[in-house]
């Protein structure tokens, strides 16, 4: 046994401890188990964080789900009634959607819009423009000029091709053509392809692309 008043005997030492050995052990215990004590909180805090962090993203994510699709063929037909003439409103192939569609009027110029998404998650504008000007034209392709001739399903269209061109946004590739009452501007990032596509289907109500139709009545 330790003799009363002496510390215990530790065996590294081969002796009894002193009073400041065994304060500075006991201090050194402490020590440890605080530092323990820090980490476990510092992974439970952890845990605890990225926990938050996945649920917000779940809410978040079932939150905001893709929107609707526009029934544009609906809002075409009022605005046909309102203009009293008929709007552009082309048959598209299904895997494609509408994200807007809507009549406005700036500037004298009445202007009927679609906005298309391909399947690709490509962006065509359709945008048809009556009583226009050559401003109107101008504002809406951001200054594009030297328009090259292309026809297409039989109509007569000009082409805006300024893919990589700086500052013109969505317009990176544009047809234009004039109807009867009306001017008919494709717009977007789309392929060519895709551009083809919606121009032949503007190009049925168009009396250009009925010409053979007419050619061969009685």
């Amino acid at each position: 046994m330790t003799p009363a008043g002496e510390g215990r005997v530790v065996a590294e030492l081969g002796r009894p401890e002193t009073p400041e050995e065994t304060a500075a052990r006991v201090a050194e215990s402490r020590r440890r188990r605080r530092a323990n004590q820090s980490t476990k909180n510092l992974v439970l805090s952890l845990v605890a964080s990225l926990g938050i962090v996945l649920f917000l993203v779940v809410v978040v994510v079932r939150q905001t789900p893709t929107p609707p699709p526009v029934d544009y063929q609906s809002t075409a037909a009022d605005a046909s009634l309102s203009l009293g003439t008929d709007v552009q409103a082309p048959i598209v192939p299904p895997t494609w959607t509408a994200n807007r569609a809507d009549l406005t009027a700036s500037g004298g110029v009445r202007e009927w819009y679609i906005g298309f998404l391909t399947d690709t998650d490509a962006f065509i504008a359709l945008v048809q423009g009556f009583d226009t000007n050559p401003t109107w034209l101008d504002d809406l392709l951001r200054g594009a000029s030297g328009g090259v001739p292309v026809e297409i399903a039989g109509v007569e269209w000009s082409l805006y091709d300024r893919r990589g061109v700086d500052a013109v946004g969505s317009r990176q590739y544009a047809l234009v053509t004039e109807a009867a009452e009306s001017t008919i501007v494709l717009y977007g990032t789309a392929s060519e392809d895709e551009f083809a596509i919606l121009a032949t289907a503007i190009a049925a109500d168009l009396p250009a692309g009925n010409d053979d139709e007419d050619e061969t009545a009685p």
